[in-house]
């Protein structure tokens, strides 16, 4: 008979498991819209219309929702008098994590159809992974201070080793060095998801705080992004025609669900954890695009696949352990 006292325990490790997977999902999600942003900016020839696009259509879904829904207007109010209020607990510059959001979309854009989703996707393990680690030390996200042990550390480790190893055929190319961009995307999408989590929950304890916290995050990146295309307009001309193909479109969707569960997984699993299991997914979703509907012009090299699985069982050992210790 379950007893009153395992109860909590239970609960919190059902709690657990569902962030995991939602974050999972979260990560096969970021791998599709990773191809998607990259076949637009390929039609487009430009990364940066092609991530305005994506932005600005994923804002329009969550302005759309903000108007219908008004327990979202509410939690959107409560950010901003929050903000407001010196004594409220959340500043303004907690709210700009939509600027790493918006530098990660453009580098989407014009990277992946060069070096790919696999490659672009173990990149991002290196710089998430580590800044996960300092930003959960750090207590920047809304679970609080995290402490770095040794598993935790040896997943970083690990995803770093991946990186090098999915890249080592490509050291005389500049696939190498495009890699280092979305590897820094993957450093600001870890304070992203901390102070995302933070605007959610300041804005309603609920899932609305999220969908909130998804429309601060897009409004301050599609203004990055305007001011980039602005920009890139005087430097580089007008981009070709938009395609015809609908689905090119859909980025934006993909932004708008994997960035409100983001802000509302965080809560549950911390920034590093989320991280991982994000990127386990990723490294799944990204691999299969590549072996069945390839963007580069080379194949996914064997490099790339031991590279892509070394990631995955960092993964294991950092998040697995993790879990188990906070379900107790």
């Amino acid at each position: 008979m379950t007893t009153t006292a395992t109860r909590p325990a239970v609960s919190t490790r059902r709690h657990h498991v569902v962030g995991l997977v939602s974050a999972f999902g979260i990560g096969m999600l970021v791998a599709v819209q990773s191809r998607l942003n990259g076949e637009l900016g390929g039609v487009l020839g430009d990364g940066v219309p092609a991530a305005l696009v994506s932005f600005g259509s994923g804002l329009l879904i969550l302005l759309i929702v903000s108007a219908l829904v008004p327990r979202v207007r509410h939690a959107l109010t409560s950010v901003w008098t929050t903000i407001r209020n010196p004594a409220g607990g959340l500043r303004w510059y907690q709210c700009l994590g939509g600027i790493a959001g918006a530098y990660l979309v453009v580098t989407q854009s014009f990277t992946v159809s060069i070096i790919g989703v696999a490659v672009f996707t173990v990149a991002i393990v290196a710089g998430q992974g580590f800044a996960s680690l300092i930003v959960d030390r750090a207590g920047l996200g809304p679970a609080g201070p995290q402490p770095v042990t040794p598993l935790r550390v040896v997943g970083a480790l690990g995803a770093l080793a991946a990186v090098v190893l999915a890249v080592s055929d490509q050291l005389s190319h500049t696939g190498l060095l495009l890699a280092i961009l979305p590897a820094i995307g993957g450093l600001g999408t870890a304070v992203q998801q901390a102070i995302n989590g933070r605007v959610a929950r300041t804005a309603s304890p609920d899932g609305y705080g999220a969908i909130a916290a998804g429309v601060v995050n897009f409004l301050v990146g599609f203004g990055a992004l305007l001011l980039a295309f602005v920009v890139d307009l005087i430097v580089r001309g007008a981009p070709h025609h938009l395609p015809s193909e609908p689905w090119l479109y859909l980025g934006g969707a993909c932004g708008v669900i994997y960035i409100s569960a983001a802000a509302a997984v965080v809560r549950v699993v911390g920034v590093f954890i989320l991280g991982l299991a994000t990127i386990a997914g990723q490294l799944i979703a990204s691999l299969a695009v590549d072996l069945w509907l390839p963007a580069a012009d080379k194949a996914v090299t064997l490099p790339v696949v031991t590279g892509t699985f070394l990631a995955l069982v960092a993964v294991i050992v950092a998040a697995v352990p993790n879990l188990v210790k906070r379900a107790a």
